[in-house]
């Protein structure tokens, strides 16, 4: 992860993650979903600026620009963006509910570069000082083996139609170990 550095995300942010996500979406999924799921999965994909207002979404920086962004959320939702239907904006019990790992995209001229893993300790320390001792997300089929080698693992597989194509989507899950960043 030599090279890489985070910060919060903040609203002056979103121009520069919209086409990081979009990039994301149509490059890395490439293999894992037809051309009708990618863009599909706009639908149920993108960036929730909850997340941003909450304090709870990172940005990470290599080489003077932004390489990917991620986070946590102590809200129901499990994912989706700002314009995807059905989201739930109630507050979690961290003593019963896992935290939600959100919105994670890695630029594709960054993929396999740490960037996930990362955000994902990131996530999983922050969780943790609100009280949290679980994890949960909705991964991708592309994003499904990043988290499988960080532990979590596969709870419930469902699909997505809601953007027309059905979108093939793993809810994963795991307790929270938390590490120290290095």
């Amino acid at each position: 992860m030599s090279g890489l550095s985070h910060r919060l995300a903040r609203l002056e942010d979103v121009p520069a993650l919209e086409p990081l996500m979009a990039a994301s979406i149509s490059e890395l999924q490439r293999g894992f979903l037809s051309p009708a799921q990618i863009e599909a999965s706009r639908t149920i994909m993108g960036l929730d600026r909850q997340l941003i207002a909450d304090g709870t979404y990172f940005v990470v920086d290599a080489e003077e620009r932004i390489a990917g962004c991620g986070g946590w959320s102590r809200r129901a939702t499990l994912y989706g963006g700002d314009h995807t239907p059905g989201r739930d904006a109630a507050l979690l019990d961290p003593a019963t509910e896992a935290a939600r790992v959100r919105a994670m995209y890695t630029h594709p001229e960054f993929a396999r570069r740490g960037v996930g893993r990362l955000i994902l300790q990131l996530c999983e320390t922050a969780a943790a000082a609100e009280g949290f001792t679980r994890l949960e997300l909705m991964a991708t089929l592309a994003g499904r083996e990043l988290y499988a080698r960080h532990g979590f693992v596969a709870l419930e597989a469902i699909e997505d139609s809601r953007g027309g194509a059905a979108v093939p989507l793993i809810r994963m899950g795991k307790p929270i170990a938390v590490r120290s960043l290095r």
